[in-house]
């Protein structure tokens, strides 16, 4: 699932409006980065946690020439899935059901006695004008085609 099928999956909670539900998407992730990186963790109970993870500089192996090389100290986002996260993916615990998106009664509008008219008299129909066809025209005869076949020898 990529981001535009989150944000579709999300709409239907945000009454349809994918806008709202883009604009939500954007905070949750905007506010995991920014605790990320300032060094805090971010916890979601029964989901996971995200954390920033320093990496010390080490010695590696270059594989086509064997020589050994330095690689350089880094830092890294790492995400640890929480038990139930694990449980559910297992399948030694079942999900729950999804949860309903929450339905808005639509105001109705209040009918209005209707007002009496006034009868209006009918005007006279008046007579249609009927269009004479003009006559088809007739279309000059096609020229039949005739293939001249060479002989063969």
């Amino acid at each position: 699932m990529n981001k535009a099928q989150f944000i579709a999956a999300l709409a239907p909670h945000f009454n349809g409006s994918k806008k709202e539900a883009a604009h939500a998407v954007d905070i949750v992730f905007d506010t995991i980065v920014r605790n990320m990186s300032a060094g805090n963790d971010v916890m979601i109970n029964d989901f996971g946690k995200f954390k920033k993870v320093d990496r010390k500089a080490r010695m590696g192996r270059n594989p086509f020439t064997g020589e050994t090389i330095k690689i350089k100290a880094s830092k890294k986002a790492r995400f640890l899935p929480a038990k139930a996260l694990k449980e559910i993916i297992s399948g030694d615990r079942k999900l729950g059901p999804a949860p309903k998106p929450e339905v808005k009664p639509v105001a109705k509008a209040v009918a209005k006695p209707a007002a009496k008219k006034a009868v209006a008299k009918k005007a006279p129909a008046k007579k249609k004008a009927v269009a004479k066809k003009a006559p088809a025209k007739k279309k000059p005869a096609a020229k039949k085609v005739v293939k001249k076949t060479a002989k063969k020898k």
